[in-house]
């Protein structure tokens, strides 16, 4: 019998991981319950909070960001603490407050695109629900619950080409008439389907109980997959980015505890990061306040300090090669990327990104490097947001990726695990950070 390799075994809980994750709620809730597993003390915001050399801890806020942090035995102003960003949320459609539409004998949920999402691969696909809801208690008392519908419940169908001839040729998408997923046939007498009943019932909730509102995204029920005929790639859904929450937290964890270590996911990434929980937030830079409460202190540390932003990257696609510059065209399983743009869209410097290059000669992990085309837009990330919001040094880095933003996106088989040698060895760098 072939045993499993160590890449093998890690892409296996990268995509359990993933699986257990059709929101970002559900995503925060699996790498709090990783880290309750390993030592990690959960810390609640409104709380006085006392942290000491040699601990382990995580606080969450609205439930889809997190910062796990790992106190070590080194002088925070001396060694200052080495940081791993990325985002918990993915394209997506989201259900809107009064969804239901009933016409022509069907039933429908009117959606909202969360995102920068590509829209055609949303048809035809077998899709569920999962988020949170919030409901009150008979006494009037607000809590929340997270929801997975875990079956497909619902599909957006396509219109025959018998009735588009234009389809392959020049179609586009109407989101607000041709997105909203179809769940089920009317009953032909009786009342009409009532969407918070709907999960009221779903949830088991009492007839005391209500249910008040909901942050609900649908997702796609296909499992994630190693495919192809050597099993060289990863296919799944919310690859970007919670392949770099789970590289990150599985570094972490690993972490030896001698230089104090960060992991910081944030959630609203795709739709700007302008949220109390997003990074242009307040959220990290409160818990870096309340780390170390002088600011000169803080400066000092921070100075010392060093962000790697991990955001997926666009590989080089066989079919569409002329979409990248020549000489900056990434491959699956080619190694992380460096990612580099003259006007900030990614905020690596000469300095980040040679700092990154030999710890990946540390680890003897091929590394790559990404320029977007000089007549095309650049796309950005949290790297650049985080260090104009903490001003801490930054590069930005990500798993070369196909089909970014749609409803599955593909990536290499060994690039996750190239990734977690090298946030490995940074956590574990002993040196300070002085460039």
């Amino acid at each position: 019998m072939v045993q499993p390799s160590a890449t093998d075994s890690f892409n296996a809980r990268l995509l359990a991981f993933i699986q257990r994750s059709p929101s970002p709620f559900h995503a925060v809730a699996q790498m709090a319950e990783r880290l309750r597993e390993n030592g990690f003390t959960a810390l609640a915001e409104g709380e006085h909070w006392s942290l000491k050399p040699g601990g382990r801890y995580y606080v969450t806020r609205n439930d889809s960001s997190i910062i796990a942090f790992v106190y070590g035995r080194q002088s925070l102003a001396e060694r200052g603490i080495r940081l791993v960003g990325a985002h918990t949320d993915s394209p997506c459609l989201k259900v809107k407050p009064s969804p239901e539409r009933h016409q022509h004998g069907c039933f429908q949920l009117g959606v909202e695109v969360y995102g920068g999402a590509l829209l055609a691969p949303w048809f035809d696909r077998d899709l569920s629900l999962a988020g949170r809801v919030t409901c009150r208690d008979g006494e009037g008392r607000l809590y929340s619950r997270l929801l997975d519908f875990e079956a497909p419940i619902a599909t957006v169908p396509s219109l025959a080409i018998h009735l588009d001839r234009e389809a392959n040729r020049s179609r586009s998408i109407n989101p607000q008439k041709e997105l909203p997923p179809l769940l089920a046939f009317l009953p032909e007498s009786g009342d009409k389907p009532n969407f918070r009943a709907l999960l009221a019932s779903t949830l088991g909730l009492d007839t005391d109980s209500a249910v008040l509102d909901y942050d609900l995204c649908f997702y796609d029920t296909q499992a994630p997959a190693q495919i192809g005929l050597q099993r060289e790639l990863l296919a799944s859904a919310r690859l970007d980015n919670l392949l770099s929450c789970f590289v990150g937290l599985e570094a972490l964890i690993n972490a030896d505890g001698e230089q104090s270590c960060l992991l910081v996911c944030n959630d609203h990434e795709e739709v700007g990061s302008a949220s109390a929980c997003g990074a242009r937030g307040p959220m990290l830079g409160q818990f870096l306040q309340r780390l170390v409460p002088d600011t000169e202190a803080r400066l000092r540390m921070l100075d010392k300090s060093l962000l790697i932003s991990a955001d997926n990257a666009h590989a080089l696609h066989p079919n569409f090669a002329d979409r990248h510059d020549e000489n900056h065209g990434p491959r699956l399983n080619g190694g992380p990327v460096i990612k580099v743009n003259a006007n900030q869209r990614y905020a690596t410097t000469s300095e980040t990104s040679g700092f990154f290059r030999w710890l990946c000669e540390s680890r003897s992990v091929p590394v790559q490097a990404f320029v977007t085309r000089t007549d095309m837009e650049c796309g950005s990330t949290i790297g650049p947001i985080t260090a104009s919001e903490v001003g801490v040094k930054t590069l930005d880095v990500g798993v070369p990726t196909y089909a970014m933003h749609s409803i599955r996106e593909l990536a290499g088989d060994k690039d996750a695990w190239y990734l977690n040698q090298v946030l490995d060895a940074f956590y574990d760098y002993s040196d300070a950070l002085t460039f």
